[in-house]
Formats: C-alpha cells, sequence, structure tokens
C-alpha cells in the first residue's frame, strides 16, 4: 500500500485547508484510514480516521466541530476537510492506513500499517 497525501499550506487563522490521501494497492485487512499531525518537539497525534467498511469517523477533541474527514471508497481517497485552523494546528499531516482496535475503540500509531510521505500545514496568527 503507498499513500500520497497533498494539499497543506500556509494559510491565516480562521482560514481553510483541505488535505487528500490516494491509496494506492490497498489490502482487505486495513480497514481504517486516517490523519494523525507533528508539530515540533512534540509526538505525532490522532487527528482524525474514518472507517472503509461503515464509514464511522472519529475525531481528537481538539479539531471537533473543525473538521471533517470522509471518503471516497471508488477512488481509494480519503479527505480532511480544515475549517477555522488556529496557529496550534500548525503541524506536518502524515495519512496512515492499518486497522481498527475494536477493544480500545480507537485508531492510534500502533495499529497503523502504512504512512503517507507528511505534509505542511502551518497557521499564521
Amino acid at each position: 500500500v503507498q499513500l500520497q497525501a497533498c494539499g497543506g499550506g500556509l494559510v491565516q487563522a480562521g482560514g481553510s485547508l483541505r488535505l487528500s490521501c490516494a491509496a494506492s494497492g490497498r489490502t482487505f485487512s486495513n480497514n481504517v484510514m486516517g490523519w494523525f499531525r507533528q508539530a515540533p518537539g512534540k509526538e505525532r497525534e490522532f487527528v482524525a480516521s474514518i472507517t472503509w467498511g461503515v464509514g464511522s469517523t472519529q475525531y481528537a477533541d481538539s479539531v471537533k466541530g473543525r473538521f471533517t474527514i470522509s471518503r471516497d471508497n471508488a477512488k481509494n481517497t480519503v479527505l480532511l476537510q480544515m475549517n477555522s485552523l488556529k496557529p496550534e494546528d500548525t503541524a506536518v499531516y502524515y495519512c496512515a492506513a492499518g486497522l481498527w482496535d475494536y477493544y480500545s475503540n480507537t485508531f492510534y500509531t500502533g495499529n497503523v500499517d502504512y504512512w503517507g510521505q507528511g505534509t505542511q500545514v502551518t497557521v499564521s496568527s
């Protein structure tokens, strides 16, 4: 599986960006895709996820109500619409594919099988 992410850039606070991630060679075992981000000096953190089956979504509390994750199954593409961006959203955003953890009901870094190359999002104040 290869993940190609794009759509990052520089935007002013309150603005919007849309990230996209195209997956090629998707395997049946990877049942969830999502986005993580990593700011300088911080650990990589979960942002949002969506399952391939029923399309269940989950968001980090810090982005709820501002970010929307969606998918196009036919194109194996996942989108992340980011609105009302804040300076604290500045980070490298990574697309990821892996397995949903039914025990903890989350998608976390330990269950990621494939990472995209990362795309920089910078929000100026």
